[in-house]
């Protein structure tokens, strides 16, 4: 990711780095600081001695010409962005055009609209994500370790499972406490909360916000403002059905998944392996951890959907690329699965150019019907290299 950020740097006058708290984010910007040496200045919002520098931010971000600012909780602050396009330009101006500010956030709509209003064709965005399968997929030991604890560096490298437990709790309760006031003053954090543990119940069901509501005791609009503001936390992704041109009736609501499994497994207090493979929700979390690393791999060329049909056609992931199904992909948690009648319903009615049965073993084989059961660290491979 280092890479990326400088060699988006070396493109664009800004660029946002987006990401959920606690993933990184301020660590590898002081790391790209700590390289330029006293090139590089990093403010943070979050800091008063920080926010007293920037009481004249035209002033003093004018005075910082040739170094590359770094500013952290830039959404506290959105007022920003008008002061930093009139900087930029004033730069470019000068002949100086890229690599003036990298920006980091929590919030990825609220933030990129900002940005976009006001920094059109000046900035690019980047998102770092929790530690992924491809980064850990050398370790094939630690797979386990990966679903168990998810993501985030504190909670997956901590010295136990409790440890890791804790971390995580900690996590949530400072997301309800803080984030909630901060980007929706008006939700109240503690029903924000239960709707997270409900999604955690159900990890990977289809959307039905009227049942939610009412068991929520809100407003059916109510529980799209919340939804809203988990998916803009970067915590929750709603992936949305294929529509292509079939004549099939299609399943139109998105499919709703907590994107990191460890907190999806802490909403539930579940701190061992032996007890989340005694729960009902392994196979949606397994599932949920599985499209996560896989959209992770597959990066911004292909666009993931799941397919789903009236009388029961379905596939758990596709890839689309380019106007084509690349993929369909059909996930079980089994070493030794099978395939369901709906997914070959579903790729007959599809053809997709490749078929896959991931699961979670180690070998591949043929499963039949043009299908190849791989296991997970081999797909994401295959995904990152083509």
């Amino acid at each position: 990711m280092k890479a990326q950020i400088e060699q988006q740097l070396g493109r664009a006058a800004a660029v946002v780095l987006l990401g959920p708290r606690q993933v990184g984010k301020t660590t590898l910007a002081l790391d790209i600081g700590k390289s330029r040496g006293e090139q590089a200045l990093y403010l943070d919002l979050e800091r008063p001695a920080d926010m007293r520098r920037l009481s004249d931010p035209d002033a003093f971000l004018r005075d910082q010409r040739g170094k590359l600012v770094i500013i952290d909780e830039i959404h506290r602050v959105p007022e920003l962005f008008a002061v930093l396009r009139g900087v930029i330009d004033a730069r470019r101006q000068a002949g100086d055009r890229v690599g003036h500010f990298l920006l980091l956030g929590s919030a990825s709509i609220e933030l990129m609209r900002q940005a976009s209003e006001s920094l059109a064709g000046r900035v690019a965005y980047l998102e770092l994500k929790p530690v992924s399968t491809l980064e850990i997929e050398p370790y094939r030991d630690r797979i386990d370790a990966l679903w168990l604890r998810g993501g985030f560096p504190e909670s997956l490298l901590a010295s136990d499972d409790a440890a890791s437990m804790d971390w995580r709790m900690s996590f949530i309760r400072s997301y309800l406490d803080r984030d909630v006031s901060l980007f929706a003053p008006r939700l109240p954090s503690e029903t924000v909360g239960r709707l997270w543990t409900m999604l955690a119940h159900g990890q990977g069901s289809l959307l039905n916000q009227s049942r939610m509501a009412a068991s929520l005791a809100v407003s059916t609009p109510a529980v799209g403002r919340y939804l809203d503001l988990l998916v803009d936390l970067l915590l929750v992704r709603r992936l949305k059905p294929w529509s292509g041109n079939v004549a099939k009736r299609l399943v139109k609501s998105p499919k709703l998944y907590i994107r990191d499994s460890g907190i999806t497994h802490a909403l539930l207090e579940l701190t061992t392996a032996e007890a989340l493979l005694g729960h009902p929700v392994a196979g949606g979390s397994w599932e949920g951890f599985v499209i996560e690393s896989l959209i992770d791999a597959a990066g911004s060329r292909r666009t993931p959907y799941f397919y789903r049909t009236a009388d029961g056609a379905e596939v758990d992931l596709l890839f689309e690329r380019s106007g084509r199904i690349e993929m369909a992909i059909e996930i079980k948690r089994s070493t030794a699965p099978t395939l369901s009648r709906g997914y070959h319903q579903a790729v007959a009615i599809l053809d997709p150019q490749e078929r896959y049965l991931v699961h979670g073993g180690e070998a591949s084989w043929p499963a039949g019907h043009g299908v190849t059961a791989i296991a997970l660290p081999q797909l994401v491979r295959h995904l990152a290299e083509n």
